[in-house]
């Protein structure tokens, strides 16, 4: 089985484009990542402790939601606009599951879900 999986991910979302023989189908996941609040004055430095800490968490488990859907994939493209797909690939670096696959990292910027799609056949040579 040739699986091929394009992932473009930023903080708030990812959109899963899988390619088979029989087609190509695409998910969204959203993240739980909150924007990063603005402090002031004197509760600052313990507000963002606590922003930090449950940013991390909410990472955490938007990162383990995705390496979820790519149990079955053979190459990976990760791209995106930011730090995500850089710490996503560390993540699938780690995992044992995926330590062997090919993994290729592109910078983009925010694209349509037509345009991801297409930016996942085109990488991968299938026909528009």
């Amino acid at each position: 089985m040739n699986h091929k999986v394009g992932i473009w991910i930023d903080h708030k979302k990812a959109v899963i484009v899988s390619a088979l023989s029989d087609g190509v189908t695409t998910k969204t996941l959203e993240s739980e990542v909150e924007a990063h609040p603005r402090y002031a004055g004197q509760q600052g430095a313990e507000g963002e402790k606590k922003y930090e800490e449950r940013h991390s968490q909410h990472l955490d488990r938007y990162y383990d939601e995705v390496i979820r859907q790519l149990t079955d994939a053979d190459e990976l493209l990760i791209f995106g606009p930011g730090e995500a797909k850089l710490e996503l690939k560390e993540r699938l670096r780690r995992s044992k599951a995926h330590s062997e696959r090919t993994i290729g990292i592109e910078t983009t910027d925010k694209l349509t879900d037509p345009q991801i799609v297409a930016k996942v056949k085109e990488h991968f040579g299938i026909a528009l």
